[in-house]
């Protein structure tokens, strides 16, 4: 049964005389960290109260596990703004903001204790055309936040439109070009892992690209990225878009943090419901719950008879991801030399589950070790790595097939 949504939506519609002032509000609108807060009011009241350089749509929504406050704007440049420096309250267990889809931005608030939204406005300067969106939220028990909270109606928005008809997808057996679909993780709202500075979304955001150049250069691949720019894609929506761009096989990169002690190296991934290990197990949880926190709801049920036909067709696919993995792991490991005792694991990574075509997850190392992140930094190691997976891909898709074609005969 679907929870109750409580959405509250406003759109802000001016007009101007002046058409220079106008003109200036077709830039993104800024924020003004000096003037923007997070803060009590009481022990049972919070307010948010964000200075911004022009007026802009916005809507506002609450969701659970964990409890949160999810801000949509049409569209702010968070440039300059520091959570840290806004947030002066006790009741916020953790803040994210940034971009979410094209055209739109997204501020996350997790809540320490349920809050529902009492009052909202935004006052427009008439002089100087900046507004100032102040939003108060009361404290709430449990009940009624999840009463009032829920998956958006629009659920699902940021996928690709459906087309008519999809032909189903031909195993490939050699005769055309692979389809390779690369997917970075992270993105928008979503930094990822951070170290110095450096953000994971951006690290391998940059290998994705690099490697996309090199497969589309060989002339033998078709390579597509699930995202190009600074934008937050969902975990289903990764998948949809591999579909829609016909993916023969799917690749996801990342390159997370692990607690200290833990191994670091490059490792890929290939998809069990059973984990191989501690690490492995983490870094699925902490993958899956960026979305999550992001404010996207996954939902966990399915048509009973889709199921059972996914799980016969991940049979096949299954066996062929492994394989994709093993010959990955070979190929940058005669690349760059010897890589960690057990460097293809297993874990129940939400983008790895697609029934229809092979993927797997390349973790390139773990920004949390220095030596890791100074390779994801140096070109030269970045070439090399690239390099390992081509000759891999090349392997695995004559192999594959071989396979395919027995399988018409």
């Amino acid at each position: 049964m679907f929870k109750k949504i409580t959405v509250f939506v406003c759109l802000i519609v001016l007009a101007f005389n002046d058409v220079a002032y106008a003109q200036e509000l077709r830039a993104l609108a800024r924020v003004d960290n000096d003037n923007s807060t997070i803060a009590d009011l009481s022990y049972r009241e919070m307010q948010v109260e964000l200075e911004l350089s022009q007026p802009i749509p916005y809507r506002i929504f609450t969701l659970t596990e964990p409890n949160r406050i999810v801000f949509d704007f049409k569209e702010i440049d968070w440039a300059g703004f520091s959570g840290d420096k806004a947030l002066k309250t006790e009741k916020v267990n953790g803040l994210r903001f940034g971009a979410y889809q094209a055209g739109w931005s997204r501020m996350v608030i997790e809540l320490t204790e349920p809050m529902i939204l009492d009052e909202v406005e935004m006052r427009t300067d008439p002089d100087r055309g900046s507004a100032r969106m102040v939003a108060k939220f009361k404290l709430s028990n449990q009940d009624e936040f999840s009463a009032k909270s829920g998956i958006r109606e629009e659920a699902g928005w940021d996928l690709p439109k459906p087309i008519d008809v999809i032909a189903p997808k031909k195993r490939q057996i050699g005769d055309a070009p692979l389809v390779v679909v690369l997917d970075p993780g992270h993105g928008g709202i979503d930094s990822g892992a951070r170290n110095g500075g450096k953000l994971e979304k951006d690290l391998v955001l940059k290998f994705a690209r690099e490697l996309k150049e090199s497969l589309i250069l060989t002339g033998r691949y078709k390579a597509h990225l699930t995202r190009d720019a600074d934008e937050f894609v969902s975990l289903p929506a990764r998948i949809t878009r591999a579909r829609a761009l016909g993916a023969d096989l799917f690749i996801s990169l990342h390159a997370d943090a692990l607690e200290s002690g833990w191994a670091t190296g490059t490792t890929v991934y290939s998809l069990s419901d059973e984990a191989s290990n501690e690490a492995s197990q983490y870094l699925a949880e902490h993958h899956d719950r960026a979305d999550l926190l992001a404010g996207v709801d996954l939902s966990k049920q399915s048509d009973t008879v889709a199921t059972v036909l996914m799980e016969m067709a991940r049979v096949e696919t299954q066996s062929r991801s492994d394989l994709l993995a093993d010959m990955v792991v070979s190929g940058v490991a005669q690349s760059i030399g010897r890589l960690r005792k057990r460097p293809h694991l297993q874990a129940g990574f939400t983008v790895l589950k697609a029934p229809d075509f092979p993927s797997i997850l390349v973790e390139l190392g773990f920004m949390s070790n220095e030596r890791d992140l100074n390779n994801l930094l140096n070109r030269e190691w970045r070439i090399k790595v690239i390099e390992g997976i081509v000759l891999a891909l090349d392997t695995w898709s004559v192999e594959d097939a071989a396979q395919g074609q027995l399988l018409r005969q």
